[in-house]
């Protein structure tokens, strides 16, 4: 069966594996020419029990868009391309109904949003339409929030660690700059004194020698918030990274053509308040984290081309070697100055408890009744 599988379905598998769930419209949008045409293929794979496809259903009629997970089938290839145990068909089946129900799906739906709205820039068939065939450039690392916390910590003796849970983690490439950054997707849940709590993990862990931290919030005046408890927390203490805020509408959406790699993200510092007086592309923050060759692109590990060894020494010296003392707070420029050589605020933001946006076109009351999947 695995053969009767194209590139395509492969790369689809794997991110299956590593990131949960998809929805149709993020596929299509890393994938294919089209809804249609994802839709289509989506269907082959589901009849032959490769992905599993679920909805939700609203008490006043009508379900939310499809929603992908690995099928039994996908799940036992990919346990075979692993060299691992496959799955027991019970507490798989058992697995996919709890996906369905899951209190972060959305959350979780959210963050996936983000990263395919920029592995959009690189789909492969919409690269071979327009003649850039394997052009590598774009989204070329995009980690989940497991592989995250499994490598970001770090051990500060006395029996106490610092173990970074960010949403994600990436790296975006444009016009020769290479920007890698942590990903918090704000949902509005979390007081901003639970938010600004969190600083503590990301100041004890080296984080500027690995990337910049991008602050995702689920509305214009929740960012306006944000900014401003980061800046009372802040004063006076730079914590030796960077942060940026952006706002997504209640579709999810920034407001821009480019999606999340467009000039959305307002750098924190200490002049910027509440506000930000300009706006950055993703590749316009500055530059931070490892430099590594790119690896060749493979339907293993998809969207990994710059992707670092976990186990390389170099990634542990970064962890463990002492990092220097940050620059005083009036050493900080202004936004128009050099990205590069300025050193700002970062932050982090758990939700422990997700609850999904509610779009302006369906009322408060309209919420999710129950879930119906197919296998």
């Amino acid at each position: 069966m695995w053969f009767r599988l194209v590139d395509r379905d492969r790369r689809l598998l794997a991110l299956l594996a590593e990131h949960k769930v998809l929805t149709t419209n993020q596929i299509a949008a890393i994938e294919f020419l089209s809804v249609r045409r994802a839709q289509d293929r989506l269907r082959n794979l589901r009849e032959l029990g490769v992905v599993f496809a679920f909805r939700e259903s609203y008490v006043r009629g009508g379900t939310s868009q499809t929603r992908y997970a690995l099928g039994y089938l996908g799940a036992r290839l990919i346990a075979a391309q692993r060299a691992e145990k496959p799955p027991a068909p019970k507490a798989y089946t058992e697995s996919l109904e709890r996906l369905a129900l899951w209190p972060k799906l959305e959350h979780q739906l959210g963050v996936n949003d983000f990263f395919c709205a920029l592995a959009a820039h690189r789909n492969p068939a919409r690269l071979r339409e327009e003649g850039r065939e394997g052009e590598v450039g774009g989204l070329t690392q995009w980690w989940s929030e497991k592989r995250c916390t499994e490598f970001f910590w770090r051990y500060l003796g006395a029996g106490r660690e610092t173990r970074l849970r960010p949403d994600g983690y990436g790296c975006w490439e444009e016009a020769g700059r290479a920007v890698r950054f942590f990903l918090e997707h704000d949902t509005g849940t979390e007081s901003l004194a639970k938010v600004t709590g969190k600083l503590d993990d990301y100041s004890d862990f080296p984080t500027d020698a690995f990337g910049v931290l991008l602050f995702s919030v689920h509305a214009p005046r929740r960012e306006i918030a944000l900014r401003t408890a980061l800046h009372r927390a802040l004063v006076g203490h730079d914590p030796g990274f960077v942060i940026a805020t952006a706002a997504r509408d209640p579709y999810g959406a920034y407001g821009h053509a480019d999606g999340p790699a467009g000039p959305i993200w307002g750098l924190c510092t200490p002049r910027s308040g509440d506000s930000a007086s300009r706006r950055y592309r993703l590749a316009e923050l500055p530059q931070r984290g490892p430099s590594v060759e790119h690896s060749a692109s493979n339907t293993d590990q998809p969207l990994n081309e710059a992707a670092f060894d976990p186990d390389d020494r170099e990634m542990s010296r970064r962890i463990h070697t002492a990092q220097p003392e940050p620059a005083e707070p009036a050493g900080y420029a202004d936004d128009d100055d050099d990205l590069d050589d300025v050193t700002l605020y970062d932050d982090a933001d758990d939700d422990d408890v997700y609850r999904a946006p509610v779009a302006p076109a369906r009322p408060d009351t309209q919420r999710p009744r129950r879930s119906r999947w197919a296998a």
